[in-house]
């Protein structure tokens, strides 16, 4: 049986863990949060480095894209080292593909026309394969790095003027303390209103969920969320507060739609090469293999769906 541990410094309420199969191979899923504590981390992956398969690096990214170039995290470097004998990755590499196809496949199969649809990506650095493909699609783009990373009110109407804006400054930002940039620990559970006219302009909000619910207004009816990680509890509240329809570009395993680190470490453990970076092609191979789809949900009725039929 393989085994994958998704080592966050997100909330411990957040946990989950499953057995499944994937390509025929038994696997144990789990998710274990630290609450915001870095040094727990990197304890908890000293303790099962060489007894698992794979690690996810949760709730933080090791590096973060503006066009070719990629800006380390500085509070990250420690927890990925920590990690001598067994493979670690933060999501990057889905980032870079299967959410890419994700988009290519909404559109391409009209479960959405992004053609001149506004939309909300909370942070395009981060999930920066999305916010390119929602471009080529035909979406007006907006990106929010500056909104719900930094707190500052300036949306960003452009991929390459955000590429601009990052040479500048994702330098210094990224030696931030990591709180700072994004919810980590008991920060993941509380939310404010503070940026309600961002998401009430958008037609649809994309992005990493915690960004997303970082500053989720009350009510938000008729609009659609494209995002990852989300628990059964995130999803009530979503159809509580009006959304239309949630799409993740990761599956559901009981309940809950884990996280891109969380694929990634599962096509590392099947690729069983030690490594910890595939190539776009490898991943999209093993992507084919494993027939992964979006998980769409249409909240106003309850009625959840996968790749557009009855789930």
């Amino acid at each position: 049986m393989k085994k994958v541990l998704s080592v966050s410094i997100g909330s411990s309420t957040r946990d989950h863990r499953v057995e499944t199969t994937i390509m025929g191979q038994d696997f144990i899923l789990e998710r274990k949060g630290t609450d915001g504590d870095i040094k727990k981390a990197i304890e908890l992956i000293r303790e099962y480095d060489g007894k698992v398969d794979a690690f996810g690096m949760g709730g933080i990214d090791l590096y973060i894209c503006g066009g070719n170039r990629r800006y380390m995290i500085k509070d990250a470097i420690p927890i990925k080292e920590a990690a001598v004998k067994t493979p670690i990755v933060d999501g990057s590499g889905l980032k870079n593909t299967l959410e890419r196809n994700v988009i290519r496949y909404i559109s391409e199969n009209r479960i959405i026309d992004f053609e001149n649809k506004r939309v909300l990506v909370v942070s395009a650095m981060d999930r920066f394969g999305m916010a390119e493909a929602l471009e080529e699609a035909g979406a007006r783009v907006v990106c929010g790095d500056l909104i719900f990373a930094l707190g500052i009110p300036k949306r960003i109407n452009s991929i390459r003027t955000l590429h601009r804006i990052a040479r500048c400054i994702a330098p210094a930002v990224c030696r931030l303390p990591f709180e700072v940039l994004y919810p980590t620990g008991k920060s993941q559970e509380v939310s404010n209103e503070r940026f309600e006219a961002f998401y009430q302009d958008a037609d649809i909000i994309a992005g990493d969920y915690l960004y997303i619910k970082k500053y989720l207004p009350r009510l938000l009816l008729g609009k659609v969320i494209i995002t990852n990680t989300v628990t059964s509890t995130d999803v009530q509240h979503l159809a509580n507060i009006g959304v239309e329809t949630l799409i993740t570009t990761t599956p559901e395993y009981n309940g809950r739609s884990f996280g891109t680190n969380v694929m990634e470490a599962i096509i590392v453990a099947l690729a069983g090469k030690g490594k910890e970076e595939l190539s776009p092609e490898e991943y999209n191979h093993y992507l084919e293999l494993m027939e992964i789809k979006p998980r769409i949900e249409r909240l106003n009725n309850n009625t959840a769906t996968e790749a557009g039929g009855k789930k």
